[in-house]
C-alpha cells in the first residue's frame, strides 16, 4: 500500500475524525494537537487557547485510492474556512482552521487548492485557513479517539457531528 499522512484542523477534532472517516481511501485517523508552541500539550491545556495548538486530525490515506488534492478539496468542503478562530459554536484558536505541511509538495498543493477556492467564490467571504509547516504532532488522549463511533448518543454528537454526517451523505 501507498500511504501517506496530512495534519488537518478544521474545529473541534471529533468533527473532523468523523466526517473524514466517510471517505473513500482514508485509512486510519488519529486526534491531536499540533500548531503551537507548547510542548506534550493536554486537552484541558489546548481549551484555554493559550498553548497556540489547534486541535487537529493526523490523516492517512492510500495514494492509489484518493490524491493529496481530494484529501484537501475535501477538507475544505466540511467545514467553514472563513471563520477566524472559530466552527459553529466552537470559538477559540484551537478550532482555526489550519493545514500542517511536511514538505514542499503539501505547502504548493495546500496553498494552490486554497487560492483556487478562494478564486471560485464558493465562499463569500476571505478563506482564513493557516498554512504552516509541521513541527510536532501530538496525540490527543484516548478518549478523544474515534469519538464519535465510541459516544454516537452524546449530546454534542447528536446535535453537531450528526447533521454533518448526514448533510455529507446526502451530497
Amino acid at each position: 500500500m501507498n500511504t501517506d499522512t496530512i495534519i488537518l484542523g478544521g474545529g473541534c477534532f471529533w468533527c473532523i475524525e468523523a466526517l473524514f472517516k466517510e471517505l473513500d481511501g482514508v485509512i486510519n485517523i488519529i486526534s491531536g494537537y499540533s500548531g503551537g508552541n507548547s510542548k506534550n500539550p493536554t486537552y484541558e491545556e489546548i481549551c484555554t487557547g493559550k498553548t497556540g495548538h489547534a486541535e487537529v486530525c493526523e490523516i492517512e490515506y492510500d495514494k492509489n485510492k484518493i490524491s493529496l488534492e481530494s484529501v484537501l478539496n475535501f477538507f475544505w468542503k466540511i467545514h467553514d474556512p472563513t471563520t477566524l478562530n472559530r466552527q459553529g459554536n466552537d470559538v477559540g484558536t484551537q478550532y482555526r482552521s489550519i493545514v500542517l505541511y511536511k514538505n514542499e509538495n503539501e505547502q504548493e498543493t495546500a496553498l494552490r487548492i486554497k487560492m483556487e477556492i478562494e478564486k471560485s467564490q464558493i465562499y463569500k467571504e476571505k478563506v482564513t485557513t493557516e498554512i504552516k509547516e509541521l513541527q510536532k504532532f501530538y496525540v490527543a488522549e484516548d478518549y478523544h479517539q474515534d469519538y464519535y463511533s465510541n459516544n454516537s448518543t452524546a449530546p454534542y454528537c447528536l446535535f453537531v457531528i450528526k447533521p454533518k454526517l448526514q448533510k455529507l451523505q446526502t451530497t
